[in-house]
């Protein structure tokens, strides 16, 4: 506690800044909510309490929007996130954080040089050619420079931006600290988990800000790829790359997003939008590792109708027990298995409170909707956001690799399409899942389970009797503990603990009037103004202690 309470203190500049601009845009009661306000003007900073006039007739998710971009780049990241919750936000947010862009302007290359040369051990002079100093793409971790090794090769350095990580390990803590006095403080807010989309965010900041993790990233995807010829992943050059640099292979293609001159090139549109998905849903169904980012910008089209993918900082990952849930709730989907849908759901939602009639209703209203639709008519995307209506409306929060992963399958489909307008993503799909599904009952996984069940199986019973034992043991010492979760059991026993001391200082209030009242009828002593000296400052002390009483219990009921 004293070293969380340490930490505010030492960012409180940034605080204040962000406090700020969340009153500027309209959030000042949530400020007030959560008590930053009282902190900063107990610390001697005085907050502007109006919103800017020219803003308030914008929307919620627009000023919220412009908030975090003004912010700055960890808030940017955190909008990012955010889009990826189409289970928690509703669709109009989700537009607005997906406006959200990384790209600032660059840094001159002479601020980057000592750290270049740090990281190098030389002048990045004398092992590149043709280094250009103007940077190529600039985003709010790292920006990008064109060169050339020795033998000609070209290639790319990107290149974090100095003083980032300490920038944005402050906004970390602030934001964790609001993240808890969120949940503590708003429970109508508490259904949207921010504690676990801050722990979510940073650790998806945290491995952008490490470029080496990228490098081996790539790495990873190239070996998964190795047998491709259609899909191709950057060159990683280790004896250059670090934790603040790396360098890769310069892919020269045409961008994503100009379809002009993917006409112009002579590719087969069709072509690349099925090696684009096929390659994805390998990622996510085969190998369990993904590209989280598939969107135009990151995709390069390459002679032979060839797929170049860039810019592997925000990977997904998906153990074999959510691949399992995700085949599950798909071949439902293609079943039209409202049942095994429903069990699906009601797994993820852990030890959530629901009304499962009236969701095992709207899941059968959902199903209903799609029975007719034919398999070539079936767009995914929206499926998948009609899915996560349902959970909103429910209250329901999925796992946050799964909430990623739908993000990603919808950007999917839409490069699909926007490639082909006849793109059938439910017809890529179909292979992977029949593949998973397969694959669960071959020998070899059969085996496999039925020795960990076994295993499991037999450490339950030969651990039983031990367990046993510590559990009698501890009951004879008076060790034995049952925990309860209360929720804000903490903040009533604050409001206790203010309600006796106000009590108290009642009392002694009273007690002090009935004195003093008693000493202004005995005769002698010191006098003021021709009164009894003690009895008069017995009365001034029950006096301001009286204002103190008032004053407090006003500001009890404001809150």
């Amino acid at each position: 506690m004293i070293w969380e309470t340490f930490n505010v203190m030492r960012d409180l500049p940034r605080l204040h800044e962000i406090t700020s601009t969340l009153i500027r845009y309209g959030m000042a009661d949530i400020v007030r909510a959560l008590g930053i306000g009282t902190l900063l003007e107990r610390a001697g900073r005085f907050l502007h309490w109006k919103a800017q006039t020219d803003i308030m007739h914008l929307d919620a998710p627009v000023r919220v929007r412009r908030a975090l971009e003004e912010l700055g780049p960890t808030f940017v990241k955190l909008g990012q996130v955010m889009a990826t919750r189409v289970d928690v936000f509703p669709p109009n947010w989700i537009t607005e954080f997906e406006k959200l862009q990384s790209s600032v302007p660059p840094l001159p290359f002479e601020d980057l040089l000592p750290q270049l040369e740090a990281a190098l051990g030389c002048s990045p002079h004398d092992i590149f050619q043709d280094l250009q100093t103007e940077a190529a793409a600039a985003a709010s971790i790292a920006q990008v420079h064109h060169a050339r090794l020795q033998d000609g090769t070209p290639v790319i350095l990107k290149i974090r931006r100095p003083g980032i990580r300490a920038r944005i390990d402050a906004d970390l803590r602030i934001l964790m600290h609001l993240a808890r006095l969120v949940e503590h403080e708003m429970p109508e807010l508490r259904r949207y988990q921010p504690v676990q989309i801050v722990l979510q965010f940073s650790r998806s900041i945290r491995r952008e800000l490490d470029l080496a993790a990228e490098a081996r990233n790539i790495e990873r995807f190239a070996e998964n790829f190795a047998d491709s010829d259609a899909i191709v992943i950057p060159k990683v050059f280790w004896e250059w790359t670090s934790e603040s640099m790396n360098v890769q292979q310069w892919v020269d293609g045409v961008p994503g997003n100009d379809l002009a001159a993917v006409e112009a090139a002579g590719l087969d549109r069709k072509q690349l939008g099925a090696h684009g998905a096929d390659a994805v849903l390998k990622m996510v169904m085969i190998d369990g590792f993904y590209h989280a980012d598939p969107h135009p910008g990151n995709v390069f089209y390459l002679p032979g109708n060839r797929v170049a993918m860039i810019d592997f900082g925000m990977v997904g990952r998906l153990t074999g027990q959510r691949r399992d849930q995700l085949v599950d709730l798909l071949a439902a989907l293609a079943g039209k298995d409202d049942e095994a849908m429903l069990d699906v759901l009601l797994e993820w939602t852990g030890d959530a409170a629901v009304d499962e009639s009236k969701l095992a209703a709207d899941v059968n209203e959902f199903v209903f909707n799609y029975v007719n639709v034919p398999l070539g008519d079936l767009r995914l995307g929206a499926l998948l956001v009609d899915l996560t209506r349902i959970m909103r409306d429910h209250c329901l929060v999925m796992p946050a690799d799964f909430a990623l992963l739908f993000k990603t399958l919808i950007t999917l489909e839409g490069l699909g399409r926007q490639l082909d307008p006849e793109f059938d993503m439910v017809e890529h799909l179909t292979p992977f899942v029949r593949k998973v599904i397969t694959d669960r009952y071959t020998p070899a996984a059969l085996i496999k389970r039925g020795k960990r069940n076994v295993h499991d199986v037999f450490s339950l019973f030969t651990g039983l009797p031990r367990d046993v034992a510590r559990l009698i043991k501890e009951a004879r010492r008076g060790k034995f503990k049952i925990d309860l979760d209360l929720k804000r059991l903490e903040r009533f026993s604050h409001q206790i603990d203010h309600s006796v001391n106000r009590l108290t200082l009642g009392i002694l209030t009273a007690s002090l009037v009935i004195g003093s009242s008693i000493v202004m009828t005995v005769k002698g002593g010191p006098t003021l103004f021709g009164l009894p000296l003690f009895g008069l400052l017995g009365f001034v002390a029950a006096f301001f202690n009286s204002i103190w009483l008032i004053l407090s219990i006003w500001r009890s009921g404001k809150d």
